[in-house]
């Protein structure tokens, strides 16, 4: 079983053809309890796109998307691209850096979407950048790396 396989429900989603699950299944840690029901593909153009919808608890005092889901929905996204448009089963990996620029306020009624590209891949580290869009409307710009580890553990002291 791969590391997707075992953390995440992935399968094709029943309510929006052309779309697959990304929701992990343990519903107890942050994905599960904060996120929602999140759903992904990988668009015409290559682009990793992950979408959310948005509830009333997304929400700051101004009735709009909160930046902080904004973030965690970015940050999510790009190891959903790692997995789905990257040089395969990634293993466990981290965010190493994460630069964003909000240029929107998003619309709870709507749902949100991160959409990625890979800018370069190596052996350890993912370079990604994209946005947060609903529909024609950008919510935030971003890019990010991330660190990928081996699914095994050495030890390195001497």
């Amino acid at each position: 079983m791969s590391l997707r396989e075992e953390y995440f429900e992935d399968g094709p989603c029943p309510h929006n053809p052309g779309w697959r699950q990304w929701n992990i299944r343990d519903k107890t840690i942050f994905n599960g309890t904060v996120m929602g029901h999140l759903i992904t593909r990988v668009d015409e153009d290559g682009k990793a796109r992950l979408r959310m919808f948005p509830d009333r608890k997304h929400q700051n005092l101004q009735g709009m998307i909160h930046g902080a889901i904004t973030l965690s929905l970015i940050d999510i996204s790009m190891f959903t691209a790692m997995h789905l448009i990257g040089g395969g089963n990634a293993g466990p990996s981290v965010t190493l850096e994460l630069s964003t620029q909000f240029v929107g306020g998003g619309d709870p009624a709507h749902p949100l979407d991160a959409v990625n590209e890979i800018v370069r891949e190596t052996g350890k580290l993912m370079f990604i950048r994209g946005q947060v869009v609903q529909g024609d409307n950008v919510v935030a710009s971003h890019s990010g790396i991330v660190r990928k580890f081996s699914s095994t553990k050495t030890n390195t002291t001497a």
